[in-house]
């Protein structure tokens, strides 16, 4: 799959987000710390609500990160809670864009996603080192294999005869190598992201959330009336692009050939990357499906029902196994490596396709369109 070059020189800022429109619906604003709305209040407070929730989130994470110093511990969840904040806010700004100024929510969006990608590439890179040298270690062994697409340990061993025991070490040092470098790198571009212009820009687009959200004549209509309509918009395209998975080969493990017809249509994408995207694209979706609910919990309580929650878990593992098969790919294309480290390399890279056609064929037993979850239902 595509992994983006970190020594990339990186693209010129966009031009400063533009500013509210307010005059298109002054008599709509939020007022400032508008809590979350129950069923009869009006759609912009209820998203209001949960906007201010949020970017209050980010502003304090953001005091924790500039707080913790030389602990990087704290320094990582200081970061990772700005992404989540920074998900959150910018999901609904997709979502429930009908209700916004358009050009202020996307610009603002567009910040967010920056953030969110580039704080996520350093923890990409040591969970995917953590991962892969796990791999190899129970390959080149006899070990208890937990099963990464479910979760559940079973007493089968995973025994690898041949060169690999040799070749692993190399394999797994080269691995290292690559990807401190690449979490060094992403290191350096998180700090450097946090500390510029474009980032204090961003941060006073989130502060003014607070206090100047512009709505929409929409917004001034009751939030039962509106809010879930305009959220069935994300379950529709959750709905439409789960559809559009080979769910029914998913059901047979390890197809490598799950999406045969795709790859014919997809030119000269590599193969993997081209199976791989469909998926990435439901996990997306299902992540702005569950933001959705989370703005509609005070009008339909409940949460997150437990198969999304699981799917969404399968989809994550889904994600981090093709992404570390990509980097044991990359490092088989290290020039003048050992055979035996190349060999050990392509056996970790097809444990991890493995892993990826499991996270499918467990996705599809739980995903509550899948024809097997429909045929368990009475």
């Amino acid at each position: 799959m595509h992994n983006p070059d970190p020594t990339a020189t990186a693209p010129p800022p966009p031009p400063p987000l533009p500013a509210p429109d307010l005059a298109r619906a002054p008599e709509t604003a939020a007022p400032r710390g508008a809590a979350p709305a129950g069923p009869a209040a009006l759609a912009g407070e209820a998203v209001a609500g949960y906007l201010h929730e949020h970017a209050a989130d980010f502003l304090r994470s953001l005091k924790l990160h500039g707080e913790s110093g030389a602990d990087t511990a704290a320094a990582d969840r200081a970061a990772r809670a700005l992404r989540r904040s920074a998900r959150r806010i910018g999901g609904t700004l997709h979502t429930f864009r009908p209700l916004l100024d358009p050009d202020w929510a996307d610009g603002l969006r567009t910040e967010l996603d920056w953030l969110s990608t580039t704080l996520a590439q350093e923890h990409a890179c040591t969970s995917r080192l953590t991962l892969l040298l796990d791999a190899l270690a129970r390959l080149s062994g006899t070990v208890p294999v937990p099963h990464q697409a479910t979760g559940a340990t079973t007493t089968a061993t995973t025994t690898v005869a041949g060169p690999l025991p040799a070749g692993a070490a190399r394999a797994g040092a080269l691995l290292e190598r690559q990807l401190t470098l690449a979490r060094t790198r992403a290191h350096s571009a998180a700090l450097g992201a946090l500390g510029s212009a474009r980032f204090h820009a961003l941060a006073d687009a989130v502060t003014l959330l607070s206090s100047d959200l512009p709505l929409r004549p929409l917004a001034a209509s009751r939030a039962d009336a509106i809010l879930p309509p305009v959220a069935a918009d994300a379950e529709r395209r959750l709905l439409e692009g789960a559809a559009a998975l080979p769910l029914g080969r998913a059901g047979h493990p390890y197809n490598a050939d799950a999406l045969v017809p795709l790859l014919a249509e997809s030119g000269p994408a590599p193969g993997e990357e081209a199976q791989d995207a469909p998926w990435h694209r439901v996990r997306r979706l299902l992540r702005l499906h569950r933001y959705a609910l989370e703005v509609l919990e005070p009008l339909r309580p409940g949460g997150t029902p437990p198969a999304l929650t699981r799917a969404g878990l399968l989809l994550d593992r889904h994600r981090d196994a093709a992404e570390a098969a990509g980097a044991a790919a990359a490092a088989a294309r290290t020039p003048r490596i050992a055979p035996a480290t190349a060999y050990a390399l392509g056996i970790l890279h097809a444990d991890q396709r493995h892993e990826v056609e499991a996270a499918r064929f467990a996705f599809q037993e739980v995903w509550p369109g899948s024809l097997a979850v429909r045929t368990r239902t009475p």
